[in-house]
C-alpha cells in the first residue's frame, strides 16, 4: 500500500486521514491494516514512534459502523483499547477524535481522574473505550461497565502493562469480553512471559514484525559522553547552547527531575518536568508545553515518560545511565520518528564504562564516543571525540 487512499476504507474515513495529513502508510500500518480489516488478529512487534497508534485505529473505525446512541447503549461499546498510562490513553484518543471528525464518541477510563465524567461517557453510548487496566478493571468489578458488546479488544504496549504489574487485571478484563471478537496486540518485545499472554488472547495472528524488537532506529545519532557526575549539569548546558531544536532529557528519580529543571531554568532554559509525584493536570500541562514548543526542554523519569508520544524531538539526552537496555531503546525512540533524524546523548561517569560497554554488546551498537576536558578552573573546555 503506497498511500492510505489505497486502503480498503470508507470515503469518510479516507477524507478525515487526508485532512489529517496522513498520507503514506508507515510499515507497521501498511503490514496491520490489511489483515486487521479482514477480521484477522494481528501480532505486531514495533518500537513507539513506528505509527502503531493509526494501524489499529483506521481499522477500529472502519468496522465499528455509525450506529446510534441508543443501539450502543442497548449493546455496549464495540472496541476496547488498553494502555499502559493515562498519557498514552489520552493521545490515542485525541488521534481518535481527528480521525472521526469529532464525531466518533471514546470513553476515557483512566486512573488519577474524576470517575464521574468517565461513567458519563460509557452511558451515554460511547462506541470505543480507551483505557488503563487498573481502573477499568474496577468498574468491572463495581458492575459499571459492560462489555459484552465488545467486538474489537486492542491491547497495545504490552510489555509495559506487563512490567507495571497489570497482567492479572487484563485477565480479568478479557474475561468479560466476548470470546468471538478479533484482537490487535502490540508489544516491542517478545519475552516468554508476553507470549504467554499473546497465545492466551490472540487466534492465529497476522504477524508484523518491524525492525528489531531491541535495536535503536537507525536515524538516530548515538553519541555518548564520558563526564564526571558533577559536570553532567554543565555538558548539558553546553549541548542545548550549541544545539537547535527539542530536548527530551532522562533522570533516574523524581528528586532529579525536579533538580535539573529548576537549574536549567535559573540558567535562563525553558523547562519543565514529568513524574511520578506531579499530579495529573501539571503532567498534561508540562507535555502540552513542550509539544506546543512553549518549553524547549522536558525532563523526565522512565515510569511518567512510558507512552509519551511527542512529534518532532530533536535531542534525547540520558543524563543518568538507564538501568536496562530495553528502557535504552525506548527512552531514545522518542527521536528519529518517522523519517526523521534524531540525536540521542548519553552521559557516562568514569566507573559505568563497563555498564556502557555491556549495553552496547547487548544492542549490537557502537556509540561515537567523547571525552569531556576541563579547562584549570575546572569548567567545562570541550568534548573531544575519543
Amino acid at each position: 500500500m503506497n498511500q492510505f487512499s489505497d486502503f480498503n476504507i470508507s470515503a469518510s474515513l479516507k477524507q478525515q486521514l487526508a485532512n489529517a495529513k496522513f498520507i503514506t502508510p508507515t510499515p507497521v500500518q501498511a503490514g496491520a491494516i490489511p489483515p486487521a480489516l479482514e477480521g484477522r488478529d494481528i501480532l505486531a512487534t514495533a518500537q513507539t514512534g513506528t505509527g502503531k497508534t493509526l494501524s489499529f485505529l483506521i481499522p477500529l473505525i472502519e468496522k465499528m459502523g455509525s450506529g446510534t446512541r441508543a443501539e450502543v447503549r442497548t449493546r455496549g461499546a464495540f472496541g476496547l483499547i488498553l494502555l499502559p498510562t493515562r498519557e498514552l490513553a489520552m493521545q490515542v484518543q485525541e488521534h481518535y477524535r481527528k480521525l472521526t471528525g469529532n464525531q466518533g464518541s471514546a470513553a476515557l477510563v483512566v486512573g488519577g481522574m474524576a470517575e464521574g465524567p468517565q461513567l458519563q461517557q460509557i452511558r451515554r453510548g460511547a462506541q470505543l473505550i480507551v483505557a488503563t487496566p487498573g481502573r477499568l478493571e474496577d468498574f468491572l468489578s463495581r458492575k459499571l461497565v459492560n462489555l459484552s458488546g465488545i467486538k474489537m479488544l486492542v491491547l497495545d504496549e504490552v510489555d509495559r502493562m506487563l512490567d507495571m504489574g497489570f497482567k492479572p487485571a487484563i485477565k480479568r478484563i478479557v474475561a468479560a469480553l466476548p470470546a468471538e471478537r478479533q484482537t490487535l496486540c502490540y508489544s516491542a518485545t517478545l519475552s516468554p512471559q508476553i507470549k504467554e499472554v499473546i497465545r492466551d488472547y490472540v487466534k492465529n495472528p497476522a504477524r508484523i514484525e518491524i525492525g528489531s524488537v531491541l535495536k535503536p532506529a537507525e536515524n538516530v545519532e548515538l553519541q555518548t559522553f564520558e563526564v564526571a557526575t558533577d559536570k553532567k549539569h554543565e555538558l548539558l548546558e553546553h549541548l542545548l547552547d550549541s544545539s537547535k531544536g527539542s530536548f527530551l532529557v532522562f533522570v533516574r528519580t523524581k528528586h532529579g527531575a525536579d533538580r535539573v529543571a529548576r537549574r536549567l531554568a535559573r540558567s535562563g532554559h525553558s523547562a519543565t518536568q514529568i513524574h511520578g509525584d506531579r499530579s495529573q493536570s501539571q503532567r498534561n500541562a508540562a507535555l502540552r508545553s513542550f509539544s506546543q514548543g512553549h518549553h524547549r526542554v522536558l525532563v523526565a523519569t522512565d515510569v511518567a515518560a512510558r507512552g509519551i508520544d511527542v512529534a518532532d524531538v530533536a535531542h534525547v539526552v540520558n543524563y543518568d545511565m538507564p538501568r536496562e537496555a530495553e528502557d535504552f531503546v525506548h527512552r531514545i525512540g522518542r527521536t528519529g520518528r518517522a523519517s526523521a533524524r534524531g540525536i540521542a546523548s548519553t552521559f557516562a561517569a568514569p566507573e559505568e564504562k563497563g555498564t556502557l560497554r555491556k549495553m552496547e554488546r547487548v544492542l549490537s551498537i557502537n556509540m561515537k564516543r567523547f571525552r569531556v576536558k576541563s579547562n584549570p578552573s575546572g569548567h567545562l573546555q570541550s568534548a573531544q571525540s575519543a
